[in-house]
Parts: C-alpha cells; sequence; structure tokens
C-alpha cells in the first residue's frame, strides 16, 4: 500500500516478470490487509484473519502484535475477516484500523484510541436469515475461524485534509467525519444510485485532489449480484454518480485506485482483470497485455516510479512499469532493472522463515550462502594414500599388470585420517572459535562459516562436526588456511581478517532492559494468579459434584440441601464463565466478553519480541489484574465460607465424605 514517499513496492523489490520477494512475511494464518510506513519502508503493518494486527520491522524481521484491544467493561471488538488497515497520508507514524469502530494510533500501533462508535448495523447474525428464514442454534455453526458480520471493512483518509475520514461496512453503510472523528455521518448505501441496500463495501478511496470527493467500489455477489459497483460523491457524500459505465457485466469492482497528477486517471481492479479510464469513468479500457482473466483483489500505484502494481487472487503480482504516458493517452513503455553484486563482510541476522508449502508450481533459487565466505585456492591439493594409489593406478596402461601394493600399505591406508584441509576462524583475542572443513583438491574452492561457535556440548563417541547452537557476535574476526596430513597440522595461508557486521539495525527504539524485565516478572505474577484461580475454581466445582453424588447416597437426605448445592453450582459456574466464556458461545465460535486470560493472551506479545512491550500491552496486562481481582474475591468467597458450609450439612445428613476437590 503506498501512501506516501517510498511507501509500497520499489524498483527494488519488483521488475518485469520475476520478482525479488524477500520482504514477504508469514503471520502463521492467511494474509490479509497491510500497509506501509509513508517514507520508511522498513516499517509494514499486516494481520492474518479477524483483525490479527501486526507491526513487521524488515530490518529485524520482527513481527509484534498491536492489535488494538477493547477496554475494561467493553463487549469484544469485532472485526472483519479482512481488516482493513490505513496509514496516514499527514503523519507517518499514524495508522488506522478497525473492529466495527474505527480505531487510530500516532505511535504505530503502541497505543490506540477508538475515533467512532459503533459504525455498523450492530445485528446478532446468528439472527439473520440464511436461505430464506432464521435458522436453528442447532444447525452445525462454525465462526470460530469465519468472517465476522456488522463490521467496518474499509476506510480512506483524506490526503487533502486530515480531518476527513471515511468508514464503510459490510452491511450496507459508509460513515464520513470532516473532525478527525469527534463526529461521523451515516450515509445509507442503498440511497447512492442503482445500489442494493446491503452491500459490502470493497474499497474507500478519498480523492488525491479534492477534500470533498471519494470513490467507493461496492460488492454484492453474496447475494448472487456480480454487477460493477463504483460510485463517486464530490460533495462529501451528499449525492452520488455511478462510474461503472462501460465496465462489463459480472465484473464487480474490488479496488479502485487514483493517480496523483491527473485527478480523472483512475485504475480499477475486478473480478476478471484490470481497467482504466482516462475521463473520470465515462469510458473504461480493459488491460489485456501480460494480464491473465483472473480476480484481482488489490491494486496500489507506487508513486515515486510511477508503476502500477497489481495483486491477483492467483496469489501474483503484476506490475505494470511507468504508467505515465496513460496521462498523455500515449504508446505504453516498459523499463528494466538491474543487479549489482558487490564484495562485503559476513552479514550477522536471523534468516527469514519461508513456508514450504508453496504448491504444485514452486519455484525457488537458493539464496547466497549465510555466513563468513572464504575462497581459497589449492595448487597441487592434497590426496589420501588410497586416492594417491587408484590415481597411479588409473595411469597403468591398459593391458598391464597392476602392481599389489602389500598389505601393509594396505593396512595403513585403512588407518589414515585425512587428509583434512580447514578454515580455522578465530576472534580479535585469538581464540579459535570454529573450524570449517574444505575440500582438499586442487583448484579454487569456496566454503562458508555459519557465523556458529564451536559445539560445547559432551562428545559421545562417533560424534562429528563442531558447529553450535549459539552465534558468534558482530566484531572482528581472521581466517587461516590449515592442513591436517599425517598427523601433522601446518598453515598453509592466512591470517585473513574479516568483519562480522549486522545486517539490521533496529529501526524503532527497543524498550529499556529493565521496562522488559519489569513487564516479564509482572506477567508471570498475573499469570500465576490467572492460573491459581482457575485452579481454586475448578476444585470448589469438583467439591460441589462430589457433594451432590454424596448427598445422593445420605441416609437423612435434606430437599433444601439439594437446592443450595445446586444454586453453588449455578454461582461457580457463572464464575467460570467470567473466568473462561460460554460454553454456548464457545460451541459456534462466538466471542463473548474479554476474561482476564483474554487479556493475558493480548498482553503476551509484548513478550515475543526484542522491541518489548508496548504501552497497550502493559495496559492489557493491568485490565487482566482489575478484572481478575473482583472474580478471585467471589471464589474465595465460595471456597472459604460456603463449599464448606455445604459440606458440612451433607456429612450431617449422613453422607459418606467427600475429599475437597472432588478426587
Amino acid at each position: 500500500q503506498d501512501n506516501g514517499s517510498n511507501g509500497g513496492p520499489t524498483r527494488t523489490a519488483f521488475d518485469h516478470g520475476i520478482r525479488n520477494a524477500d520482504w514477504f512475511k508469514t503471520l502463521g494464518a492467511d494474509g490479509h490487509d497491510q500497509a506501509t510506513e509513508p517514507g520508511n519502508p522498513d516499517i509494514l503493518y499486516a494481520e492474518s484473519q479477524q483483525g490479527n494486527l501486526h507491526r513487521v520491522d524488515r530490518r529485524t524481521s520482527e513481527e509484534l502484535a498491536i492489535q488494538p484491544q477493547a477496554r475494561e467493561g467493553e463487549p469484544a471488538e469485532r472485526f472483519n475477516w479482512d481488516a482493513p488497515i490505513e496509514a496516514s497520508f499527514h503523519m507517518p507514524t499514524r495508522v488506522y484500523h478497525a473492529s466495527y469502530r474505527v480505531w487510530r494510533s500516532d505511535d504505530r500501533g503502541d497505543s490506540w484510541t477508538p475515533i467512532s462508535g459503533d459504525l455498523t448495523r450492530s445485528e446478532n447474525r446468528i439472527e439473520q436469515p440464511i436461505l430464506g428464514r432464521v435458522q436453528s442454534f442447532d444447525n452445525p455453526w462454525d465462526m470460530g475461524a469465519m468472517s465476522n458480520y456488522n463490521t467496518v471493512t474499509s476506510i480512506g483518509e483524506s490526503p487533502v485534509d486530515e480531518d476527513v475520514v471515511w468508514a464503510g461496512t459490510d452491511d450496507g453503510l459508509l460513515h464520513v467525519t470532516e473532525d478527525g472523528g469527534a463526529t461521523w455521518r451515516r450515509i445509507e448505501v442503498g440511497t447512492l444510485p442503482g445500489m442494493p441496500d446491503r452491500a459490502f463495501v470493497n474499497d474507500i478511496k478519498a480523492d488525491f485532489h479534492d477534500r470533498s470527493s471519494v470513490y467507493v467500489a461496492l460488492d454484492n455477489h453474496k447475494e448472487g449480484d456480480f454487477s460493477p459497483y463504483l460510485v463517486k460523491s464530490s460533495d462529501l457524500g451528499r449525492s452520488w454518480q455511478s462510474l461503472a459505465g462501460d465496465l462489463p457485466d459480472r465484473h464487480l469492482v474490488w479496488r479502485v485506485v487514483q493517480d496523483h497528477v491527473d485527478p480523472d486517471l483512475l485504475f480499477a481492479a475486478t473480478e476478471f482483470g484490470i481497467f482504466v479510464t482516462v475521463d473520470g469513468g465515462a469510458e473504461w479500457i480493459e488491460i489485456d497485455t501480460g494480464l491473465p482473466t483472473i480476480s484481482f483483489r488489490d491494486i496500489v500505484i507506487q508513486r515515486d516510479h510511477e508503476d502500477v502494481v497489481a495483486a491477483s487472487f492467483g496469489r501474483g503480482i503484476f506490475v505494470l512499469d511507468d504508467y505515465t504516458p496513460l496521462r498523455e493517452a500515449a504508446e505504453q513503455g516498459l523499463t528494466a532493472e538491474a543487479t549489482l553484486f558487490d564484495t562485503r563482510p559476513a552479514l550477522w541476522y536471523i534468516p527469514k522463515e519461508v513456508s514450504e508449502d508453496q504448491g504444485a508450481n514452486e519455484w525457488t533459487a537458493e539464496n547466497p550462502p549465510y555466513g563468513a565466505v572464504f575462497t581459497y585456492h589449492l595448487r597441487d591439493g592434497f590426496m589420501s594414500r588410497e586416492a594417491e594409489r587408484r590415481l597411479a593406478e588409473a595411469a597403468i596402461a591398459a593391458g598391464a599388470d597392476v602392481p599389489f601394493p602389500g598389505f601393509d600399505a594396505l593396512e595403513a591406508e585403512l588407518r589414515e585420517q585425512g587428509p583434512w584441509v580447514h578454515l580455522v576462524v578465530r576472534d580479535a583475542a585469538g581464540e579459535v572459535v570454529n573450524r570449517v572443513d574444505g575440500p582438499t583438491s586442487d583448484g579454487i574452492h569456496r566454503v562458508a562459516w555459519d557465523l556458529t561457535l564451536a559445539s560445547q556440548a559432551f562428545v559421545e563417541p562417533g560424534d562429528e562436526g563442531t558447529d553450535g547452537e549459539l552465534w558468534a557476535l558482530p566484531g572482528t574476526y581472521t581466517a587461516t588456511l590449515e592442513v591436517l596430513e599425517e598427523g601433522e597440522v601446518r598453515q598453509l595461508a592466512g591470517p585473513m581478517e574479516f568483519e562480522v557486521q549486522p545486517l539490521y539495525a533496529s529501526t524503532l527504539p527497543r524498550v529499556a532492559a529493565a521496562a522488559i524485565a519489569q513487564f516479564r516478572d509482572d506477567f508471570v505474577e498475573v499469570q500465576r494468579e490467572v492460573d491459581a484461580t482457575e485452579r481454586l475454581l475448578e476444585e470448589q466445582l469438583g467439591t460441589v459434584a462430589a457433594l451432590q453424588t454424596a448427598l445422593a447416597r445420605a441416609s437423612s437426605p435434606d430437599a433444601e440441601l439439594v437446592n443450595r448445592l445446586e444454586a453453588a453450582r449455578q454461582e461457580l459456574l457463572a464464575l467460570r464463565e467470567r473466568m473462561d466464556e460460554s460454553e454456548a458461545m464457545d460451541e459456534v465460535g462466538e466471542s463473548g466478553p474479554p476474561t482476564p486470560g483474554d487479556r493475558l493472551n493480548a498482553a503476551e506479545g509484548g513478550l515475543e519480541t526484542t522491541h518489548g512491550p508496548t504501552a497497550q500491552h502493559r495496559l492489557m496486562l493491568d485490565v487482566a489484574r482489575s478484572e481478575l481481582a473482583p472474580i478471585r474475591a467471589e471464589i474465595e468467597r465460595m471456597a472459604e465460607e460456603v463449599v464448606p458450609a455445604l459440606q458440612a450439612d451433607v456429612e450431617a445428613a449422613g453422607a459418606p465424605p467427600v475429599r475437597r476437590g472432588g478426587a
């Protein structure tokens, strides 16, 4: 997504045909919307389904969980499957995200502020008709990893006026604010020309040149309607005109993008291709050169280089290099990209993980060797006794006798170790940190040291190799070329000095080590409190269940005591729901109010990065502690007063003894 200088893909990432894809990351689930910080391509915002938002640092390859979280006493956030992410045109560190409301962060997602209320119809989706009627709860519902409903699906900040922000939903609503979110004006999609009442808002693009203008792409295919819906307003949504024009039927529009120089030059990504208009939507022309007939789900303009970049549902990236001729209705032109190779020090970094499940048409190429690469030349090479004998025998003329070397010579061959050639790596203090084996034959050879230190683990018989799991640190090292032959070590060349340098510098300041340690201590403390509370609760439930069983065997059963036991069980189950979640909602994957465990899970993201916890992580930890306290107090009251009293009365009724906890 290109929202500013250097935002979006650059020519170092894309050229004709094969593209360098080293910046793609995996968040452990399906990929969805993303954005790049304007002016800083090292900071990306990406998510997996239902708004699981992360900030990705390309320098360090770190993924920091920054999803906005409901505050204390608020209902669970309701995020769309493709929750929108919008980087601001006006403040590089500002980013928008949305659930059923719009969130804004001015510090790259470290903390969040909701700038709207619920902008959706806020309905219970189970009560919505399916196949013409409301269905039974016993239907095979599955909403755990499915798309939510009544959610914000698109955000559009005006490049002209930062106070103008648009939001669209999946239930047929548009909203616009002219004061940065203080107030919002609602627009029913059904009031737009020729628009279905509940069309899904696929995309909103505020005009680059006019604060009052906006472009909106909508979608009604879930109702079997594949018509292209594309509209424009020039008066902040008070009136609208259709721009669908001569777009072909059944070409539903997924995205729209406007040229930043010519306001009438627009591109539309549709279900079956890419279309362009140079007259503001009166006439659309399909760009069919080099493009498959497939759904294109996103399209952006890389403004620095003036390229159009489109992403297909077939997981392909297509680039129209230099689209500026379209401004003059001239012939298209493409430019080539060159690659240069430089000699460099050993680069110190953690290699990125790449998914191994790429499909049947996977194409990959090897990366350069990781670590310090050593090139050396051996004029004659070194050969073992066996190799020398075989070479001599090969030189004997055909038909001539091959002499028997004798058993002593053959025994010597079997006993020989080596010869071996090593690259011996030493640190600045001269201490050997590792040895790298290399070929012994004559010629030029290249080997790499993977920057690991020699293993210090206990050596078992048969162990080979020296590599350990610890990494050498950046600094100055030397390498010497040595040979081990006939039990003797000789230095052949060197020493050669080289540097190990970090590939990545930290893009953003890291949290102080002391603060990280304190957060971890606090997290462990709250985690222990949550675990202890859950165990105490389960003990009481087990005890009450055992007391109910024992009372059924009592010699003097008491009807009132039966009622008291059931009341205690219901009270404990209600506390369990506050600690965990509704069993009924969990059965269909529906989210209930956030629990202390949910808060703790949200805070845990601050432990999974070297960056350290954000303000939101700390806030969630505080909320977990705050929400847990009254629940724990109620459970302790049950454990210390209610359940013991019940146990005494059950035993007095002539029931068999019961062990606390029900064990």
